[in-house]
């Protein structure tokens, strides 16, 4: 009798039988159909914003002896910003024709942003048959920080990549492969920097001989190769320290932009940092044993705070989230809530508001929606650490150390098996038995009859 290929099989139409079931059959479809499209037709159509030219033309140059950091800072189109180690790095995108280098990077960040995806789910005990696969998928293929990341052609499915790749290593104490990760990212582009600051609160100093080797040892190589290589550090560093009023996201961007006064923007921006330092302080008191939520909350902490505070924030930065939103499958997430998804509207989804009905509004709205997203973000946060701790306070709960409610540990967590895959063994805890049923007492019959007679007698007129 013919039997089908496994793969096969898993591709017959079935009719679900549980919820589950249901949710898997409708969601993989969009899912698949949503990511080749992202793929084939909008990242190959490209867009005005092309971010791959000038890395390009960098690399070509690079590779002919041509100096590098030439770009004209007073256009607003996208410059040449990567460091030496970064430039060495990248050189080979220039081996071959402009095109198939492009499609070839597309499908280079294609590969590391699915990559990333599945270490995603792993890092909170799910595989790719539990319902959070296909769900997870399309979520991040519908934002815009995936769909632009594709459509302009940049590294950052690369830096996703090395950012969950960091944090598997980090919480598996593999501390010099995370830091030859976190060095090679950061040699690149500097994104992912301050993640070297969570090893630092676990004491994993290990990391820093990768973290800050790496792209020492990159930069020195890079140097003698590279015709103007002392112009990144006197010529485009500069530039990528200045706050400039368009494509910036950032308090201070948008502030340049709508013309704040210089007292305004800095008293939004300490305050802001006030509460991130609150934030992190009250993360590492009381939550840095409990690993997974410490590490994945901070360095979401941390990340959307470096887009929010100094002088450049992109949307599409907001790739590096996914780790933080994630976490709304643990049970003690600050992620359970609806404030915070609105937040996440504001940063991370595709929808324009430009209205040529409402012009200086939508305008408006466009510009501002992602600055009052991460905003937003960092004062939920906030706000429930502090909750939290105030009302351990009020409940004399602070000597032990945590500031969890009680109630928190009968809610649904990924890592109870509740949520996960029940197929995947790290996910399921032995489960208490329930207690044996206890027979009714028994009540002795009166005047010798039985139960049932005397029933019968106790209704009787």
């Amino acid at each position: 009798m013919y039997r089908a290929p496994v793969l096969l099989r898993q591709l017959e139409p079935r009719t679900a039988r549980t919820t589950a079931e249901v949710i898997k059959f409708a969601l993989w479809p969009i899912a698949v159909m949503t990511v080749l499209n992202r793929v084939f037709i909008k990242a190959v159509n490209g867009f005005v914003t092309d971010d791959f030219k000038p890395v390009y033309n960098a690399s070509l140059a690079f590779l002919n002896g041509r100096p590098v950091y030439t770009a004209n800072f007073d256009s607003v189109d996208p410059h040449y910003l990567y460091p030496p180690g970064g430039t060495l790095m990248i050189a080979p995108l220039a081996l071959i024709d402009p095109e198939k280098s492009r499609w070839c990077f597309i499908l280079l960040n294609v590969v590391a942003i699915l990559l990333a995806w599945y270490l995603l789910l792993r890092l909170f005990a799910y595989t790719v048959h539990s319902i959070a696969a296909p769900a997870l998928l399309l979520a991040m293929f519908m934002s815009e920080t995936v769909t632009n990341t594709l459509v302009f052609t940049n590294v950052n499915g690369c830096i996703l990549l090395a950012e969950l790749m960091f944090l598997h290593l980090l919480l598996r104490r593999r501390d010099l492969w995370a830091g030859v990760v976190l060095g090679l990212s950061v040699t690149v582009k500097p994104t992912l920097a301050p993640l070297i600051l969570i090893a630092a609160a676990r004491g994993q100093w290990k990391v820093f001989i990768g973290g800050v080797g790496v792209p020492v040892a990159t930069t020195a190589i890079a140097w003698p190769l590279m015709k103007d290589a002392d112009d990144f550090f006197t010529r485009t560093l500069p530039y990528i320290l200045e706050t400039r009023d368009y494509f910036n996201s950032a308090i201070s961007g948008n502030a340049a932009y709508y013309g704040l006064p210089d007292w305004l923007t800095w008293t939004m921006r300490l305050t802001m940092a006030a509460l991130v330092a609150i934030s992190l302080w009250l993360l590492y008191r009381y939550y840095r044993h409990d690993e997974l939520f410490f590490v994945t909350t901070s360095s979401g902490v941390l990340l959307t705070a470096i887009f929010l505070l100094p002088g450049l924030g992109q949307m599409y930065y907001s790739m590096m989230l996914f780790p933080l939103l994630m976490t709304v499958v643990l049970r003690n997430s600050v992620m359970r809530n609806w404030p915070a998804w609105l937040a996440v509207f504001g940063f991370m989804s595709y929808d324009k508001w430009l209205s040529d009905r409402w012009q200086s509004i939508g305008r408006n709205l466009e510009y501002l929606r992602i600055t009052f997203g991460w905003t937003l973000l960092l004062i939920v946060i906030f706000c429930v650490l502090g909750d939290r701790y105030l009302a351990a306070r009020r409940d004399g709960r602070l000597p032990s150390g945590i500031i969890d409610p009680p109630w928190m540990r009968y809610a649904p967590d990924s890592r109870d098996g509740t949520d996960a895959d029940p197929e995947l063994p790290e996910s399921r805890t032995p489960q208490t038995p329930p207690p044996a049923p206890t027979a009714p007492p028994r009540t002795e019959p009166r005047n010798g009859t039985t139960p049932l007679e005397e029933k019968r007698i106790s209704v009787e007129p």
